[in-house]
């Protein structure tokens, strides 16, 4: 900011928060400035977050079905994540406001299962409501409504067959739900194990829509509209890297390259989801190919900034939980 924000990126309108995350009620940041913008203008309003939202979202559909315009809207709950916050925790959120701080929103004092279950549930019935809005402005029928998440379970969340959660690239820290209504294309209560990636939703998007990438500007994602057909697409590598301890980690079919807490590993993750049984002693060639590919993919990246800090991610104790050391 001032240079980059949604409206410098494309948008025609804004409303939310610009932080990775804010209180639920006092909608301040980490550093306790107030973080609610409409557009470039900073506003107040009071309430829960997760039901500003929705309710800004639902008055937007209200506007698009009168003016008959097709839309493209990005809705981005904050909910469930931190700080732990139902909709009866005002004296919480007062708690925080006075502490302020990143490790006070954060919040590792506070929370139980029983307040993110309320989250969750907030958050169920907040999207209910703007599918239910699209059906009642006829807008459902040619509708894509996508459902998915940035990351994988945070500390109360239950990640079961997987081990890991968020800011780990166990695949309990890369797996997100992924649920699709797209009509004419998905069907009812289908499943589909093809792998996909958040960055292939602009390349399908584009082609569904008769459109292609700017020339000279490659796409890192694939069009899935065939996966999300119930059919699959080319297998292709996928990379991950992350800043916490230099993680690393590819996926090629069902084989996962993995390099974390100082270690490397080879998975089989049809017959290891938990990721329990390191492969590479018994697959060496494909481990070193793994390994290879993921360097060179690497070298096409920008570097890591040496100054991210790791939010608290602890190596010793992530090989400790999960068993994974080979120690």
């Amino acid at each position: 900011l001032p240079r980059f924000g949604p409206l410098q990126s494309g948008y025609d309108e804004f409303w939310g928060f610009r932080s990775g995350g804010i209180d639920y009620f006092t909608h301040k940041d980490a550093a306790g400035r107030p973080d609610l913008w409409d557009g470039d203008t900073k506003v107040e309003e009071a309430g829960y977050m997760t039901d500003l939202l929705a309710d800004r979202a639902i008055r937007s559909l209200g506007g698009y079905a009168k003016n008959k315009q097709p839309f493209f809207m990005s809705l981005h709950f904050s909910a469930p994540h931190w700080p732990w916050e139902g909709l009866a925790d005002q004296a919480e959120a007062r708690r925080l406001e006075a502490k302020r701080g990143f490790l006070a929103l954060m919040h590792n004092d506070g929370g139980t299962m029983k307040t993110y279950g309320e989250m969750v549930m907030r958050l169920d019935m907040q999207v209910g409501r703007i599918v239910a809005a699209l059906k009642r402005l006829r807008l459902d029928r040619d509708t894509v409504i996508v459902f998915t998440s940035d990351n994988g379970g945070e500390r109360f969340s239950k990640t079961w067959p997987f081990s890991g959660r968020k800011s780990e690239l166990l695949e309990g820290g890369i797996r997100v739900p992924c649920i699709v209504v797209w009509p004419g294309l998905t069907k009812p209560k289908a499943n589909s194990d093809v792998p996909i990636m958040s960055m292939d939703w602009m390349p399908t998007f584009l082609a569904a829509a008769g459109g292609s990438a700017p020339a000279g500007h490659a796409l890192d994602g694939v069009d899935i509209r065939t996966a999300i057909s119930g059919g699959q697409i080319a297998d292709r590598p996928l990379f991950w890297r992350y800043k916490n301890h230099a993680q690393a980690a590819m996926r090629q079919g069902q084989w996962k390259y993995l390099k974390m807490a100082g270690h490397s590993y080879l998975f089989d993750l049809a017959a290891d989801p938990m990721e329990r049984a390191d492969l590479k002693d018994r697959e060496p060639a494909r481990f070193a190919a793994m390994q290879a590919a993921w360097n060179a993919w690497n070298a096409t990246m920008l570097p890591i900034d040496p100054a991210s800090t790791s939010h608290g991610f602890d190596a010793d104790s992530m090989a400790e939980r999960y068993g994974i050391s080979p120690h």
